[in-house]
């Protein structure tokens, strides 16, 4: 039920108006002045306020409208408010605006126009409303998962990456293999760490090695050990990741680099918790949950015959999607405020540039572009120029209805917080507008 409060000491303005609502199913409330007004909005809620801004029959100046109104912000700053004024009263009217009325309309009133910013205004009420009740939910869901797990500090402000956190410390417990899947550089080794630190084997060791990064006839020797002349260079015996990581959890990063002859090896250990040392017939036992990660294609991999179908299926029991940063926005601009931490400002061309690019590197190239910026930028407020983003790039794959953050902060403040009038300034629909409004963190 919409509900409407009008306080004007005309009651043939109140008729008028109750019926023009109630014609258009929006409830409407009178009161003849503004202390009955004010006793209405402490009896029950109210979603839209419709006040005169005189009330005195002695007097035009507006002051007793604007009492009323100050009123109003100070018990209920979130109620939206329609003045309506005498052309005596215009400035007074501006003025209110300007300090957070949600619109003016002179008297005798456009019903056709009275209408438009009447639903406009319930509209956006509406929208608020379901935005709030959709953050709260949000909140409420990111503090129960700090309160009962470690997240060891990551910052999470989208949906997206809450919901692999959840996925994340919902399966900790449970022994079962865990993938990791994503683009490089989106934080695949930090969920691989709160899934340890939220494991049975928490305090056991966490060691993580990186497939792509060693040459493949040394793969092996890492993960399972050697002993020495088992190769060239091996002067003595050495420990593979799996004896070190035993009683705890071994992370395998790019897994599909392990080679063919690496990964049946692998199956076997995961299988039966056996290896043996490069070099040795001895049989070695380890207990070690295992966690790996990939960028790659697994299935196709799969499909091309360069990953075992047997091992993928020991190492997905359970798999982990980890979103690109591009993919979840509401995380860019407090990530780079904190890998800031405190040392400068972003400035506002700064975060349109930073909301803009499209972010291949994902957080980790974020972290590198914010780190660079703190270091080199001259002053206490970084700009996009210091960014050293490919501005021009971005600006030009920026969809035609991406509109900047100081043009949507534009658009609001001229339709005077009204988003449906925003939108049509920008081109947008209200529901685009919105989008992009909770991605630049703005209210109207």
């Amino acid at each position: 039920m919409r509900t409407v409060l009008i306080i004007d000491d005309h009651p043939a303005v109140g008729e008028a108006l109750t019926l023009l609502l109630s014609l258009h199913d929006i409830t409407p409330l009178y009161a003849a002045d503004p202390e009955a007004g004010l006793a209405v909005l402490s009896r029950q809620p109210v979603d839209l306020v419709i006040q005169d801004m005189n009330f005195s029959a002695d007097t035009t100046s507006g002051e007793e409208g604007r009492a009323l109104f100050q009123r109003l912000r100070a018990a209920h700053p979130d109620l939206p408010v329609i003045l309506l004024t005498a052309w005596t009263q215009l400035e007074q009217a501006v003025a209110l605006v300007k300090a957070g009325a949600a619109d003016y309309l002179a008297k005798p009133w456009d019903d056709a126009k009275l209408l438009a910013t009447v639903e406009n205004l319930l509209e956006l009420g509406e929208n608020n409303r379901e935005l709030r009740q959709t953050r709260q939910a949000f909140r409420q869901r990111r503090d129960a998962l700090t309160q009962r797990y470690r997240l060891n500090g990551l910052v999470v402000e989208s949906p997206a990456l809450l919901h692999c956190l959840e996925l994340a410390c919902q399966v900790a417990r449970a022994p079962a293999p865990v993938l990791i899947t994503g683009p490089n550089g989106s934080g695949k080794e930090r969920i691989a760490a709160i899934v340890h630190d939220n494991s049975a084997v928490r305090d056991g060791p966490f060691v993580a090695i990186n497939c792509g990064a060693l040459p493949g006839d040394l793969i092996e020797a890492e993960l399972f050990g050697a002993d020495s002349g088992a190769y060239t260079g091996a002067a003595r015996a050495r420990d593979g990741r799996f004896e070190r990581a035993d009683g705890g959890t071994l992370f395998l990063d790019e897994i599909g680099n392990l080679p063919l002859a690496g990964q049946v090896k692998l199956l076997r250990v995961l299988e039966t918790g056996q290896f043996e040392r490069l070099g040795s017939s001895r049989t070695r036992h380890t207990t070690v949950r295992v966690l790996s990660a990939t960028n790659a294609d697994l299935r196709a991999m799969v499909r091309a015959g360069s990953f075992r179908e047997d091992l993928y299926y020991r190492l997905n029991v359970i798999e982990i999607t980890l979103p690109g940063l591009a993919e979840r926005p509401q995380d860019i601009l407090p990530l780079a405020e904190h890998f800031l931490a405190g040392r400068a400002q972003l400035g506002d061309s700064a975060r349109d540039a930073l909301m803009a690019h499209a972010w291949p590197g994902n957080v980790r190239e974020l972290k590198n572009v914010i780190e660079r910026a703190a270091l080199l930028s001259p002053g206490q407020s970084i700009g996009a120029q210091d960014l050293a983003l490919p501005l021009v790039e971005a600006a030009a794959s920026r969809n035609l209805d991406e509109p900047s953050r100081e043009a949507v902060v534009a658009a609001l403040e001229a339709a005077s917080g009204v988003v449906s009038r925003a939108a049509q300034r920008l081109g947008l629909s209200r529901q685009a507008l919105y989008r992009r409004m909770e991605r630049y963190g703005l209210d109207a």
